[in-house]
């Protein structure tokens, strides 16, 4: 048995790797996903629905497969935020025995064995070299409780679920798709259909009472056209009036002309110590600043403590009058 520092190393090295390949993975299906939905249009707007149904139900397995690699993305992240954990603070007085049981803390305990039952139900080969360095850490008594699903979350057990789909949800995705393409399906298809029916039926001209007390006479389709002469006209203010409003807006002078220095100083990243960080700067350097923004005003150098320096005739008539 590998010492139980190395063993934690290595477990911490397989859970990243882990994280990074079941986001690729998750990336991927999800753009897999858009392009088998956009299929599922197409086939709905061509009328093969019966196939559509079949068809569907792949795309169902494959947001359930990314649903539970979602999960175990966050297990794996749980494990390395409370890595401290898995290898906890040992007496120097003791000496470790491979034959002793190691005990699985309450606050990992979900997560290793949603891991351990999860991991060999999917192809994330990080992911079992994980689940194996778990079994090595914890032993097979947890690992055999693990796969018999003692202790794995609910949710991972519902995902790994091998049951069809029901039909509600067939339903309901096949519904969202034709939603988010603009397709007509279900009850949206024979809706629009009467309501097409309804409009050849306005067209076509009545036979009957309304024929014979026309006398003749063309309709008046002058107000008609007036509205939509009217309406045209007012789409065009607005449309002239949000063209001036955006010339407006980049027409505005920026705010702040003066020149500012390239030079960024970042605040200090967040702690639990420091919340909220502000840049503060050395005492010394401070007070330089200060100096130097309060700028002293210029003086001439014919300005005196008084004003202008007296010549020698208005020194001799101020002395006359303080005799006076």
């Amino acid at each position: 048995m590998a010492p139980a520092s190395t063993l934690v190393n290595k477990l911490k090295v397989q859970l990243k790797l882990s994280i990074s390949r079941l986001r690729m993975v998750q990336q991927k299906d999800s753009a897999k996903a858009k392009q088998q939905r956009r299929e599922m249009a197409q086939l709905i707007e061509a009328g093969k629905v019966q196939s559509a149904r079949i068809r569907v139900e792949n795309i169902i397995r494959s947001d359930i497969t990314t649903e539970l690699h979602e999960m175990l993305e966050l297990y794996c992240e749980l494990l390395l935020a409370r890595s401290q954990l898995l290898d906890p603070p040992s007496s120097p007085y003791s000496t470790p025995s491979p034959h002793t049981a190691i005990t699985l803390d309450p606050a990992l305990e979900e997560a290793v064995r949603s891991i351990i039952y999860a991991a060999s139900r999917t192809d994330i080969k990080e992911l079992h070299t994980a689940r194996s360095l778990l079994i090595e850490k914890f032993g097979k008594d947890i690992a055999v409780a693990s796969m018999e699903g003692e202790g794995v979350a609910e949710r991972v057990l519902n995902k790994l679920k091998l049951e069809t789909p029901k039909a509600e949800l067939v339903d309901a995705y096949l519904t969202e798709i034709a939603r988010f393409y603009g397709v007509a399906y279900g009850e949206a298809a024979p809706a629009e259909e009467e309501e097409e029916a309804e409009e050849d039926d306005d067209d076509e001209p009545s036979g009957g009472i309304a024929e014979e007390v026309d006398s003749g006479a063309p309709p008046e389709l002058e107000p008609a056209l007036t509205v939509s002469s009217s309406k045209a006209e007012a789409k065009a203010t607005i449309a002239k009036k949000e063209d001036e409003r955006e010339a407006l807006v980049k027409a505005t002078p920026p705010k702040k002309f003066s020149p500012q220095s390239p030079l960024r100083i970042t605040p200090p990243s967040p702690s639990v110590d420091n919340v909220a960080p502000k840049l503060r700067l050395p005492g010394n350097v401070a007070t330089k600043t200060k100096v130097v923004e309060a700028k002293k005003p210029v003086k001439k150098l014919d300005d005196g403590p008084g004003g202008k320096i007296p010549d020698v005739d208005e020194l001799a008539r101020r002395f006359a009058e303080l005799k006076r």
